[in-house]
């Protein structure tokens, strides 16, 4: 599964065509997720005429988690990330080609310019218009600070392995920063800029990192992007709000709005009767009732995601011992030959979705057309488990071996439209094969906690960036 559609309202706006554009030559900066709904917004209403004074008004997002803590050391979730994109800014963002090798292709964002030195050294100019929303000015303090934080692997361990070919991180002044790396790749720039938000040191730097999340900052974020912390209902919406004082220009929304509901169909419902303006992945069954409404748009998106099962190989409740079923690499690749991958991607995604090739999503630029796939073969799956002993003896439907059922759990998220049609059909086609997958459909922070910590056999996961 790698391309996404999202759905836009072409209309019920307050004050017009919502734009978050300040002009052709100065653009605001928008969040890696939202760029697409924005343009997409643009595309869909470019007849209609933009206002150029009055209330440019709202856009109400559709979300499926709770955006508890949008603080970019500690996101977790979907709906955290498209919130702290709009709070917090990356020195660069992708540029429209969305290539991330080479220093050319992306757009200025907190630096205004970045030079190489050497195949080693980059050294990026930060805008000296740039502010916090407390007003303070954003330094070269802020960028070192920030980065010694993603670069610790406890507390930011993902972001650390991907910045773990940068050396140093230097100030060179109040608006310079010096970067080392120790070796040459085509993607430097694209590690410095991707995987990092800036944060502000002179509110952080005195909060241990393990009682951030409970901090007053947390509850309040102060970033330096478009839009600034309005209000949170829990378990209901997050609102922003524009920054008026945006050093590249006020955005023309005056708010932005992510509305709770964790159930697909009400998703789609708070769409479909006005409530919402946008909405991100329909299951395929839903596209008639969306493309029968002529002020709603679905538009296809490539992407950097690809969804996958991961299975366990470890015991859940002692992490030191193998998984009793999953551990063995038998079992695993008798599962993984059962499951009709294209099937899986027909039923629920229809033209929107592929089958990867691989671990990576449609947009990578190392993504190969040939890579050695495990064949969709349920004949060899089958003997496989029988090799292993897995014979259903009891004729009840289900294999056993030695009295025990071969039957494992598969978490997922209910709140992800996609794997909640999927899993049910991956049910079946495992039960197919003599394997009972029992169903369970987590919250996601839930979700997350137990993958976290090992808490499953087989878990519905998502990699890859947007």
């Amino acid at each position: 599964m790698d391309l996404v559609s999202i759905i836009v309202k072409t209309s019920h706006w307050t004050g017009g065509v919502p734009r978050l554009e300040t002009s052709p030559n100065q653009p605001t900066p928008m969040p890696r997720r939202l760029a697409c709904l924005v343009s997409l917004i643009l595309l869909g209403a470019c007849t209609t005429p933009v206002p150029t004074t009055g209330d440019h008004g709202s856009l109400v997002i559709v979300v499926g988690q709770d955006a508890s803590l949008p603080i970019p050391t500690l996101i977790s979730g979907v709906a955290n990330r498209d919130v702290a994109d709009l709070l917090f800014l990356h020195l660069a963002d992708l540029g429209p080609s969305l290539s991330t090798t080479g220093d050319d292709g992306f757009q200025p964002r907190l630096a205004q310019s970045w030079t190489r030195q050497d195949s080693l050294t980059l050294t990026f100019e930060l805008d000296p218009r740039a502010t916090w929303h407390d007003g303070v000015p954003v330094t070269s303090r802020d960028v070192t600070f920030t980065f010694a934080q993603f670069q610790n692997p406890a507390i930011a361990p993902s972001e650390a392995q991907a910045l773990n070919r940068l050396a140093s991180v230097t100030a060179d002044g109040p608006t310079r920063v010096v970067f080392q790396f120790r070796q040459a790749y085509a993607e430097q720039v694209y590690d410095l800029v991707y995987h990092v938000q800036i944060l502000p040191a002179h509110l952080l730097d005195t909060i241990p990192h393990e009682r951030l999340g409970s901090s007053a900052f947390a509850q309040a974020p102060i970033g330096s992007g478009p839009y600034q912390w309005g209000n949170r209902t829990p378990g209901q919406l997050v609102e922003l709000v524009a920054n008026k004082q945006f050093f590249l220009g006020a955005p023309k929304l005056d708010r932005v709005v992510f509305l709770l509901a964790r159930d697909p169909d009400a998703q789609l419902n708070l769409l479909l009767d006005g409530t919402a303006d946008a909405l991100q992945n329909i299951a395929v069954h839903a596209v008639p009732r969306v493309l029968a409404r002529p002020e709603l748009t679905i538009v296809q998106v490539p992407t950097f995601r690809v969804g996958y099962l991961l299975f366990n190989t470890k015991a859940r409740e002692q992490r030191t011992r193998p998984h009793p079923l999953l551990g063995n690499r038998n079992v695993r690749r008798a599962l993984a030959m059962a499951i009709d991958r294209a099937t899986l991607v027909a039923a629920v995604l229809g033209d929107y979705g592929s089958v990867p090739e691989g671990p990576v999503g449609i947009l990578h630029w190392f993504r190969t057309d040939d890579a050695p796939q495990l064949p969709y073969d349920t004949a060899a799956a089958s003997q496989l488990l029988r090799d292993e002993g897995w014979i259903d003896h009891d004729g009840d439907g289900i294999r056993d071996r030695g009295g025990r059922p071969l039957r494992l759990e598969l978490n997922f998220p209910g709140t992800n439209v996609i794997r909640s049609a999927m899993a049910p059909l991956i049910q079946a086609q495992l039960r197919d094969l003599g394997v009972q997958l029992d169903l369970v459909r987590l919250d996601g922070p839930v979700w997350i906690e137990r993958r976290n910590r090992g808490d499953f056999d087989l878990d519905f996961s998502q990699a890859g960036f947007d």
